[in-house]
């Protein structure tokens, strides 16, 4: 399985030159959308990595979607507080390690 990392080019390039090659860098609103959607159904990606203040962003739905998913698993990362990460912990292993 895959990480894929969606985000702009100044979040992805961190990214890019840790070796990882499935950089997604969408123009807009709708293509961010088009791309989260478009993971739901492949197999070969196991973790999206999208920055925080993106997947805010996202239709509730969808987010609601992505959060529930086993694979891929999407972690939020960024400068904003954000409990995604943890929560995806939490659910996974049914432990809150921040405690």
């Amino acid at each position: 399985m895959e990480i894929a990392v969606v985000g702009t080019t100044d979040f992805t390039l961190g990214f890019q030159l840790a070796g990882l090659s499935q950089l997604f860098n969408p123009a807009d609103d709708e293509e961010m959308i088009a791309i989260m959607r478009s993971f739901l159904d492949q197999k070969e990606i196991g973790v999206v990595v999208i920055d925080s203040a993106e997947l805010i962003k996202l239709p509730e739905r969808l987010r609601i979607q992505l959060s529930e998913s086993i694979t891929p698993t999407v972690l939020g990362i960024g400068t904003e507080e954000d409990n995604t990460l943890r929560e995806s912990i939490k659910s996974a292993l049914g432990v809150d390690l921040w405690k």
